[in-house]
């Protein structure tokens, strides 16, 4: 563990090293007061980014296990319909699907305007997706010989769904869903096109008004570091520990 430490220690001030020198090569004038001087704004777009990402991975969870348990129905009907909307959502850019939300569903569906939750939505159902083929691909994992040993103690389907697969299902899927929710703060920022005021419509309009690009989208990516990096540690110690209990 000390030398994987050591490694990475060596390894990011190597990197620093050689991306400050890139930067230093530029002609350009730098003004580091820029970010300090619009914290509020970084600050307010932070917490926008925060509130959407856990709205959307809460709806997002609840949905891709509504759906992946659906897609393994043997109602044809609940079955096909779980699956066509994982392809639908899967098989389409988010972009495409904001601006689908936006200007078309919430115009004729839904009688509301507002971004956040728009955008909160519309990422729910794009991760939904995913997950649902995560928990179908765990539930399916999962030996056959229990089921037909459930079925021979008594267990209905639903009961072994509730008692044998899910519990196993759920502990295997954990690595990967939490490694979506990392995507999915990342996608928030495409929520700047329907002028949700996160953290990349942040500094869009620092940008707008200072004319100051580097000061601008660098910080960006520094607070979207420090917002996922807590989650992929978290992702690679659970599989490692799973690893290990195999």
């Amino acid at each position: 563990m000390a030398k994987k430490i050591l490694a990475r220690v060596v390894i990011s001030f190597v990197a620093l090293i050689v991306f400050y020198t890139l930067l230093s090569s530029i002609d350009y004038h730098w003004d580091w007061h820029i970010p300090w001087q619009y914290r509020e704004l970084f600050f307010k777009g932070l917490i926008y980014t925060i509130i959407i990402s856990i709205i959307s991975i809460i709806l997002g969870l609840v949905i891709g296990v509504v759906s992946g348990v659906a897609s393994i129905s043997k109602n044809p009907f609940i079955n096909q319909a779980a699956l066509m909307s994982v392809e639908l959502f899967r098989g389409t850019p988010l972009l495409v699907q904001i601006y689908i939300f936006y200007f078309c569903v919430t115009t004729t569906v839904l009688p509301m305007d507002s971004p956040l939750v728009i955008g909160s939505i519309t990422l729910a159902f794009f991760s939904g997706a995913y997950i649902s083929e995560m928990v179908r691909a765990g539930i399916e994992s999962i030996d056959k010989g229990q089921i037909e040993a459930a079925k021979a103690s008594g267990l209905s389907e639903w009961q072994t769904l509730r008692y044998i697969l899910f519990p196993q299902a759920f502990r295997r899927i954990i690595p990967p869903v939490t490694g979506q929710f990392v995507s999915l703060i990342k996608d928030s920022s495409l929520l700047s096109v329907i002028s949700v005021r996160e953290l990349t419509k942040a500094s869009e309009i620092i940008n707008a008004t200072t004319y100051r690009t580097f000061e601008a989208y660098l910080p960006l990516a520094v607070l979207y570091m420090l917002l996922t990096y807590p989650l992929y540690h978290m992702t690679r110690m659970m599989e490692r520990r799973m690893a290990r209990r195999d």
